[in-house]
């Protein structure tokens, strides 16, 4: 455990008592981790401060913070690793080198068009190689939701999803898609704050995720990518948003 003193990122005199705009937070939070990241004020492998500590030493709120954290992982710095933090990465930029705030800006209906392009590949990929280790992996993260769902805890719901959507990132072996969809997990951590604000859709998400794993699980490629495309067309119309989807792409 660090003592405060090692990790606390100093701030403008003039920013300590401030009240600003997000976007303003959200930008200016950025430059300020990565000045600490360039310094070496953490190492690679090692664990930023839990959200509220470093949300209360740089005095903005958890979602600003978390926002700063997806642009963060956007230019590959750090990692969030659910249910265990943001790790910090090998990868380092200079302080003039601009960060790439294409995500941060993506609307809602972008983050369901990369989803939809991409998620359906990645499973069908998938269920053609899936390990008996690895799909029991994915069923305890989906347990992680029912348990969630019968706990009636919305912010468990919510990682667990998530995290059930990157663990299929992670089972691609194609090492460009390793790369692109970094894209689409940071894009789905922009999505959460909606997640979070429709806690009676869990079970839904819950069904058709399980959906998808009994496809994997049987290696049916096929009938893998089609639940996804259900899934993320779904997830569209829970959020009042009709994906403007080229028609033989359509899900069943």
């Amino acid at each position: 455990m660090w003592e405060p003193a090692r990790w606390r990122v100093p701030l403008p005199l003039s920013m300590e008592h401030t009240v600003i705009t997000t976007s303003t937070v959200v930008n200016s939070v950025v430059e300020k981790l990565r000045a600490a990241l360039a310094r070496g004020q953490w190492r690679s492998g090692e664990m930023l401060p839990g959200q509220r500590e470093l949300a209360e030493q740089l005095g903005i709120s958890r979602p600003s913070l978390r926002e700063a954290v997806i642009v963060l992982e956007t230019l590959g710095l750090v990692r969030s690793m659910p249910g265990k933090g943001v790790v910090v990465l090998e990868a380092s930029l200079s302080d003039d080198q601009p960060y790439d705030s294409a995500v941060a800006a993506a609307s809602l209906e972008d983050v369901l068009q990369l989803r939809y392009t991409l998620e359906p590949f990645i499973v069908g990929l998938v269920a053609q190689s899936i390990s008996s280790k690895e799909v029991g992996q994915l069923r305890l993260t989906l347990m992680d939701m029912r348990e969630a769902l019968e706990a009636n805890d919305s912010e468990a719901g919510v990682s667990a999803y998530i995290a059930f959507h990157e663990e299929l990132f992670t089972l691609t072996s194609n090492p460009i898609f390793q790369s692109v969809v970094q894209q689409t997990s940071n894009a789905l951590k922009q999505s959460a704050e909606v997640l979070r604000n429709s806690p009676e859709h869990l079970a839904e998400r819950l069904e058709e995720n399980e959906a998808v794993v009994r496809a994997i699980r049987s290696k049916n490629s096929a009938q893998a990518s089609a639940e996804m495309r259900r899934h993320i067309l779904r997830e569209g119309q829970r959020m009042g948003i009709e994906l403007n989807i080229p028609e033989d792409n359509l899900g069943s």
